[in-house]
């Protein structure tokens, strides 16, 4: 049991996987892109393309047929927010990532970004390797903002393989890679089959 308490009102929320559930169709990549990359158009607001090179969820896919999602695992000793050297914004008090007062998301502020992509690589060595730097932009991506308290790819996942959770929850896969994921779960479910995935 990992015990967390983010939120002001002493509550935690995530997204969790049930990977037995997942069909990898990259369903909710897509709404995520959309939902999280919206365009505007005469002033209004729209989904944007869903391209799934900018969502905040990544389904990996493995041979044996496994599929595993992975999603910012707010972790409790937020290893990102720690490893930013940033200075702290005049205006929010708060560093270049921070967490969100209410959801307990990672919350980033370009303005006081130094770009130096720390965020990333203590996500990639101390967690799931959710956080990517864009060396293109030169700015972290992939940090899930929870679509605001109604995560899209929660809404939209046509398997029910991805549920929006409040509170205490056991967490078998906490902070573990999708390769370290994929390999449990091929030695779990192809047993005798080889269950070595590639």
């Amino acid at each position: 049991m990992v015990s967390l308490s983010f939120g002001k009102d002493g509550t935690y929320s995530m997204i969790i996987v049930e990977y037995n559930k997942c069909a990898g169709c990259r369903t909710c990549e897509t709404v995520c892109s959309a939902a999280n990359h919206k365009i505007k158009i005469g002033g209004v607001d729209y989904p944007g393309l869903g391209n799934p090179n900018l969502s905040n969820i990544r389904v990996y896919s493995y041979n044996p047929d496994t599929f595993v999602p992975n999603v910012c695992q707010f972790c409790e000793d937020s290893p990102c927010v720690n490893a930013c050297p940033s200075p702290i914004d005049k205006k929010t008090g708060k560093k270049a990532l921070s967490k969100d007062e209410v959801l307990g998301n990672i919350v980033y502020n370009p303005s006081v970004c130094m770009h130096c992509g720390n965020c990333a690589r203590a996500c990639k060595e101390k967690s799931a390797g959710v956080i990517i730097f864009d060396e293109q932009e030169r700015r972290p991506t992939g940090m899930c903002t929870l679509c605001g308290g109604d995560p899209q790819c929660v809404k939209y996942c046509p398997y029910g393989a991805l549920h929006f959770v409040k509170g205490k929850v056991k967490r078998k896969f906490y902070k573990m890679k999708p390769d370290k994921i994929a390999e449990i779960l091929a030695r779990e479910w192809y047993k005798g089959k080889g269950g070595k995935v590639q």
